[in-house]
């Protein structure tokens, strides 16, 4: 039996009296990489940012059913949702870089957080978090210098760096690599590629070869349901739900 790092039990969710999730049940093994696909607007960001309770900040949301991370529930009265932030890092679509040097960018959160002092300690982790996330050897000589100074590709995975400075053990990744070109998303897939040796990942993504690349595992959303899940490799040749072939194969989406 794998470990599941993080689950959903019968979630429902709620913008208003619109309900955008229904009965969701879905695990997540750890140290695996889960795509979430499925057309626009059908509840994948909004499950993804369920998990850090990232919607907690839109007014007039409301959730049911339990999602745990490990064995807590993370809408416990006794969590605290700080700390649940700092074990469940995120990357959004756009790069969104603080207005920074390179290096603030990464030590700031850990500074305040007081993960690590400042001094050596704070220029090994910089440099580890960079490390990571395939950027060191391109910064290492301009720390000091601006972030949005970088390309694109650089600023995502400056923004992936300074989540893994906070020592995650799940990702969310929220179409990472969509507004990327070709050459800076190839990095961003092998970086995830290497993630899951430390962490478990969860991306969303509209791009199937993308899903099929980088993912160990694929569920299907539309309309607010899960339709589908299993290993990336069933779904994408043999889904068992004539929808789930339908969307992988373009006929709608």
């Amino acid at each position: 039996m794998k470990n599941i790092k993080m689950k959903s039990e019968n979630l429902n969710f709620y913008y208003g009296d619109f309900k955008a999730l229904k009965d969701i049940n879905l695990t997540f093994p750890e140290r695996k990489v889960t795509a979430l696909i499925g057309p626009s607007g059908c509840g994948k960001s909004t499950y993804l940012r369920c998990f850090n309770r990232m919607n907690d900040l839109i007014k007039g949301i409301r959730v049911e059913g339990g999602i745990f991370l490990d064995d807590q529930e993370i809408h416990d009265s006794k969590l605290d949702v700080v700390e649940l932030r700092r074990r469940v890092g995120m990357v959004f679509q756009k790069p969104n870089p603080f207005p920074k040097t390179i290096y603030e960018n990464i030590a700031y959160a850990p500074r305040i957080h007081g993960l690590v002092s400042k001094g050596s300690e704070m220029d090994d982790l910089v440099e580890g978090s960079l490390r990571k996330a395939g950027l060191w050897e391109e910064v290492k000589d301009r720390l000091r210098s601006q972030a949005t100074e970088l390309s694109g590709g650089q600023q995502q995975r400056l923004c992936i760096a300074r989540a893994l400075a906070m020592e995650p053990e799940v990702l969310l990744m929220d179409e990472p690599a969509s507004a990327l070109d070709p050459i800076a998303t190839q990095k961003i897939e092998e970086l995830i590629y290497e993630l899951k040796e430390r962490l478990t990942v969860i991306i969303v993504t509209h791009n199937m070869q993308q899903a099929a690349r980088v993912s160990d595992y694929t569920a299907f959303f539309y309309m607010g349901e899960l339709i589908e899940v299993g290993d990336t490799s069933t779904i994408f040749t043999n889904p068992t739900v004539k929808k789930t072939e339908d969307y992988i194969t373009g006929r709608f989406g």
